[in-house]
Formats: C-alpha cells, structure tokens, sequence
C-alpha cells in the first residue's frame, strides 16, 4: 500500500482536549439551564456533585464549596431548578460539565414576591420588631412541640432534651406541608395557648425538616405568622435547614438554625451547671476561708485587751445567774434544739425567690410589648369599622331591595302568562287529536254503533238471536231496537261481485219502526 501523506497538523491528546475547552468555555461562558436535580453528592471537601436532567438528556454538573456556601436552599434529588454557570470540560475523562454559580427553583418567582409582599406589610404592622419578642425561660418544667408525629424531627428534639435536661415535652402534631398545614399549625400555637386539660408549656417549639420553598411555604401563611405573634408563650421556630428563612422565623422570640438546635436552646445541660454549681461552691468556700484567716490575722496585730480580762466580768455575771437559775442551762438547751429543728425545716430563700424573681422580670418584659399589641389591634378594628360605616352603601342597598319585589312580580307574571300559553297550545292539539280519533265523528257521518243488552259492541251479523235487545247509538242520541229477521245469504237484488264476500243482513224493529243492517 502507498503511504499517504498529509498536510493536516497532528494535535496530541492533551493539546485537542484543551482546544476543545478553550472553545466550549468561550462559546458556552454564561449559560443559564432548566431541568431536574437528579443525583446529589457532597464530597468531604465541600463540593456538590449533581446531574441535571430532562427526559431526553443529563448534564453532570459541580458546585463548589464557596459557592454551597451563598446558597440560599441545599440541592436535592428530585428538584426543579434553573442554574446559571458556564460549560467546561474535564480532559480526564473527556467529558463536559456546567459549572454552577447560582440555583435557584423553577416556578418560584411568584412565590418569592408573594413572599416578600407578605414579609414588608407585617414588617409594617411590627410583627418583627425585636421589642415585641421575649426571652426564653432558663430552666421550663414543660415544653411544647408542634410538628408531625411521624417525622424524625420530634425524635430528634425529644433525643437532644432527653441528654441535656429532662422536662415533660408536650407533642401537637400537625400536617407540616399541603394545604392544611397552616391552619393546623395555628390552631395548634393558640391551643397551647388557651387550651385546658394539660399543663401549660413554659416554651413552644415549631419544627419541621427541610424542604424546598413550595414544601416549606406553609410555614409563610399569614395566618401561622399571626399566631406566632399572638402567642403569650415564648417560642422557637425550628424550619427546615439554617439557610431556610420563613415569615414564622422573624416573629418568633428565638430562631434556631435546626430542629436540634432548637432543643439545645430550649433547656441547659444538667451535667454543666451541676458542674458549675459545685465549682461555685468550692470558690466560695475558699473565700470564705481565706477572708477569716485575713480577718483573725488582722485582729491579731491589732493591740487589743486580752480577751480573759473583757470577759471576766460578764463571766463572773454569768455564773451568779447560772446560780440563780439552776434550770436555765436545760430550758435553753431545749429550745435551741426546736430552733436547729425549724431551721432545717426551712426552705432555702435564694432557691424560692429565685425562680420567682426570673418568672416576675420575663412578665414585666412581656406587658408593654402586649399592651401596645392590644393597643394597635383596636386601632386597627376601629379604623376598619369606621371605614366601614358609611350611609351610601346602606341606601344603595335599601333603594337595591326596595326595587327587587318588583322585579320579581315582573318575572312571576311573565312566567305564568307563558305558561298558560303552553298550556293552552298543548290543550288545543289534544283536542283535534281527540275529535279526530272519537268515534262520534263516523256516527255524524251516517252510522250508527250496536250494543246489546250488557252494554257489548256487536261486531258481527252472528252475534245475537231473534228477539234480543239492542240499543243502537246514533250521533244524536241512542235509542232501542229489537232483533227480527234472519240473516242474508246474498241473493238480494243488488249486483254481487264474484271477489267480495257475501253481505249479511240483520233486520232491527222496534215498536214504531224496523231498519236493515248490512
């Protein structure tokens, strides 16, 4: 065979790899992709590894670790998104792959201004201003949950406050995604609040896992967001993932990041302040005792009298009245053993006044943020009332009723004039059926109808004998006759023709005259 020469160049591998992506990053540098999450990895490092898919095709894509990090959801399987990022390709294993540097999902745009709509008009009303709020109770004996039964969520709340500081938890549960979910999530926040027949939590928790927007959106209904206001408990919201923000986030007393964040705010850790409580006490002991040696050193320096010449006076005092009162010494040792008795029945003042003390300011915290709510609210009521109250509608509505009887007269009359002419039609055609159909029109035209005694019609010429009665009805009137005459056999003077059968003849008298019936 002849070789073939050739002017074309010969690339190597690694120089046709990166003409390729010098070419796709200058052709596709900003492009912008809708399509389904499908598989989802995060490395160790941070990135994300993701394809994005229609039903004809898929793109493996990245997104780096500082880019996961401004996202404001985290990527799952089964999302629709639209990404922006440019196209590249990996010369390892000659292949192409979208760089991502922004996600967001497909079809929320209305959503996120239906969002923000919502989030400025109760800005507006001070749902979120920070002096409205309350602070947490340091130690709640009871704990409200509202969230599904079925989640991992209230196991992993119920797991958090289990190790960290026993307390009796409450559980509401409720539907946390669909369309009932926010009402159920309000109903269960002013259950809590108002509710009889179990004791009232000294904190709320809201929680649920992540979600996407659309799955989450429950959670920024006006509604739940009104609830949460109107709480007299203090509260947490705990949805969805620390990037998720919802309207119940910033009404909320204490938003935390994670349904377990939220346990973890909602109680302290046992061990630590045991801990703490014990090291307390050893410093203050330590305290005490170097602040009596100081003393005892101090008064040792000073140049006091000798203490046995201060008390021998009041000693030599002391035992004349020992003497005088020999039972002294019992009686007073009597009752200082009631006293050591009371003293330890007593409860320790700091421990009661404590918890006291805490409840007091937390009240006194909530009262004018409350009563300037109250306020505000019948504001409210009152500015919508008189807005309300206005005489053009009331006459408007007035002059609107006073018209409709006779409208409805007009209709009536209308309809019954129409009925009555259908009816009258109808009346009409059945009339004309009838006088067509009734036999009295043949009796006008000459004949006449034959019955015999029991009111039978006599359909033939051998029906009857000679001498029966019969009542012949003409179309003026009936009227008797009597059976005389035999039957014809067909020899009367008339012409007979061959094809037609023989004509029967019955002769009908009465007292006045006879007739012949063929």
């Amino acid at each position: 065979m002849t070789d073939m020469t050739s002017n074309a160049y010969e690339f190597s591998v690694s120089e046709l790899a990166g003409t390729l992506k010098r070419t796709i990053e200058e052709t596709f540098g900003h492009v912008r992709v809708r399509g389904e999450l499908g598989r989802v990895t995060v490395a160790k490092s941070g990135h994300c590894y993701l394809d994005i898919k229609d039903d004809r095709a898929v793109i493996n894509s990245i997104i780096w670790k500082g880019v996961m990090g401004r996202l404001s959801m985290r990527p799952e399987e089964g999302m629709e998104v639209i990404v922006t990022g440019k196209l590249t390709t990996y010369p390892g294993r000659s292949n192409y792959q979208l760089i991502i540097d922004s996600l967001e999902l497909a079809g929320a745009g209305a959503l996120m201004a239906l969002y923000e709509k919502r989030k400025k008009a109760l800005a507006a009303e001070g749902l979120f201003d920070e002096g409205r709020k309350v602070s947490l109770p340091f130690m709640p004996k009871t704990i409200g949950v509202v969230t599904s039964p079925t989640g991992a969520v209230i196991r992993d709340i119920l797991h958090r406050i289990s190790d960290r500081f026993p307390a009796h938890v409450l559980v509401w549960p409720v539907l946390v995604q669909g369309d009932r979910a926010a009402e159920q999530i309000a109903a269960a926040i002013t259950g809590f609040n108002h509710g009889e027949g179990f004791p009232r939590p000294d904190v709320l928790i809201v929680a649920r896992g992540g979600g996407s927007m659309e799955d989450l959106w429950c959670f920024n209904e006006e509604v739940v967001a009104r609830a949460a206001a109107a709480s007299d408990i203090p509260l947490i919201s705990a949805v969805g993932h620390e990037t998720d923000w919802t309207l119940i986030d910033y009404v909320a007393d204490y938003r935390a990041p994670t349904p377990t964040g939220a346990a973890e705010v909602a109680v302290p850790v046992l061990e630590d302040w045991q801990d703490s409580l014990t090291d307390y006490g050893l410093r203050l002991s330590r305290g005490l005792r170097r602040n009596l040696a100081e003393k005892t050193a101090a008064l040792s320096a000073a140049r006091l009298p000798r203490l046995e010449h201060i008390l021998s006076a009041p000693q030599q005092r002391l035992d004349i009245a020992a003497a005088k009162l020999p039972k002294a010494n019992s009686l007073f040792e009597k009752q200082q053993q009631k006293l050591r008795l009371l003293t330890a029945r007593l409860p320790n003042m700091l421990r009661v006044l404590s918890p006291l003390s805490g409840r007091l300011s937390a009240l006194i915290g909530r009262l004018t943020p409350a009563l300037r709510m109250g306020l505000r609210q019948d504001e409210q009521s009152l500015s919508a009332l008189s807005k309300r109250l206005r005489p053009d509608p009331i006459l408007a509505g007035l002059s609107r009723q006073s018209e409709q009887p006779q409208r409805l007269m007009a209709r009536a009359e209308r309809s019954l004039l129409a009925g009555l002419s259908q009816r009258q039609a109808r009346l009409t055609r059945a009339a004309g059926l009838l006088e067509a159909y009734s036999y009295q029109g043949v009796l006008a035209r000459g004949y006449a109808l034959v019955t015999d005694s029991s009111g039978q019609v006599m359909r033939s010429n051998m029906t009857g004998a000679k001498g029966d009665e019969v009542m012949l009805t003409f179309a003026d009137g009936p009227r008797g006759a009597v059976l005389d005459g035999a039957v014809l056999d067909g020899t009367s003077s008339a012409p007979v023709q061959a094809a037609k059968p023989k004509k029967k003849a019955i002769k009908l008298r009465d007292d006045k005259s006879q007739m012949g019936l063929f």
